[in-house]
C-alpha cells in the first residue's frame, strides 16, 4: 500500500464552515489546500515515508538491503526487550519530522487529528496479538508539562483510544526527574540515562492489563523499553509500543 493510501484522512463534517472563515494551508509545502482533508495536501502525503519491511519483528527497527525473510535484529536478540513489539508510521525525516516538531514544541495542536490518523492506520496493521486493554503515553517530567502546555504523547494516546474504543490512562506511569537531551548520546547512554527515571505509582490498575504505549518519536527504544519494563514489573500482562516515527 503507497502512503497515500494509508495515510488518508477522513474531513470533519465541520471543515466546509471553518474553510468558508479561514483559508488552509498544506503543512508541508504551504499551498492551498482548498477542498483537500487534513493538514497535508496530496502531493506531500505521498511524500511521507511509511516504515515498511523489512524491519525488526520485534523492534520494528528498519533496515536496508535483503534479510531473507523475518528478523530479529541484534540489539533485540542481545538485550529481549519488555514490550512484545514496537512499530512506528513513517520515519522521521522530512515532512513528517516537520510536523511533529510543529506539533510537540510549537504547540501545533491542529496537526494531532493527522498524526492520529497514522497511528490508527499504523494499529491496523500490527503483528498479533493485538488486543488492548489500555492506552498509556510515556510520560514527561512535570516541570517540562507545564512549561510546554501539554505532553504530546498524552493528546496522541488519548485520541487513539477513543479510535480503538477502550479506557485511556494518562497516569499509570509517572517520570520523577528530568533527563538530559538523548540527540547526541549512544545506546548505551540511552539506556543508562532513563534507568530508574519512571515508576508505576498505581500497580493494581495495571494487574494482567495489555497495554499500548504511545509516544511521538521512537529512535533507540530506549525510553519506551524503560517504560515497559516498569509497567511489566508492575503486573502488566503485554506491553505494545505504538509511535508516530521512528527516528
Amino acid at each position: 500500500m503507497d502512503a497515500a493510501g494509508w495515510v488518508g484522512h477522513t474531513p470533519p463534517m465541520q471543515w466546509p464552515l471553518l474553510d468558508m472563515l479561514f483559508s488552509r494551508t498544506c503543512e508541508g509545502c504551504g499551498n492551498d489546500l482548498a477542498t483537500e482533508p487534513g493538514a497535508l495536501c496530496w502531493d506531500c502525503r505521498v511524500g511521507l515515508k511509511p516504515v515498511q519491511v523489512p524491519f525488526c519483528e520485534r523492534c520494528g527497527d528498519p533496515v536496508a538491503g535483503v534479510t531473507g525473510g523475518p528478523f530479529e535484529c541484534t540489539w533485540c536478540r542481545q538485550n529481549q526487550p519488555a514490550f512484545i513489539w514496537a512499530r512506528s508510521a513513517v520515519r522521521y525525516d522530512g515532512i513528517a519530522a516537520a510536523c511533529i516538531r510543529r506539533f510537540k514544541y510549537h504547540a501545533g495542536v491542529w496537526l494531532q487529528a493527522e498524526l492520529v490518523d497514522w497511528l490508527w492506520a499504523l494499529w491496523r496493521t500490527c503483528p498479533e496479538p493485538k488486543v488492548a486493554d489500555l492506552v498509556a503515553p510515556v510520560p514527561l517530567y512535570r516541570r517540562r508539562e507545564r512549561e510546554r502546555g501539554f505532553n504530546q504523547a498524552a493528546l496522541l494516546g488519548r485520541s487513539l483510544a477513543k479510535r480503538m474504543g477502550i479506557p485511556f490512562r494518562g497516569n499509570l506511569l509517572r517520570r520523577h526527574k528530568p533527563t538530559a537531551t538523548q540527540t547526541h548520546l549512544t545506546a548505551a547512554q540511552r539506556v543508562h540515562n532513563v534507568r530508574g527515571v519512571f515508576s508505576a505509582p498505581a500497580p493494581r490498575r495495571l494487574q494482567g492489563a495489555r497495554v499500548v504505549l504511545v509516544d511521538d518519536v521512537m529512535t533507540t527504544g530506549a525510553t519506551v523499553n524503560e517504560c515497559a519494563r516498569v509497567l511489566m514489573a508492575a503486573g502488566a500482562q503485554a506491553v505494545m509500543i505504538l509511535t508516530v516515527a521512528r527516528g
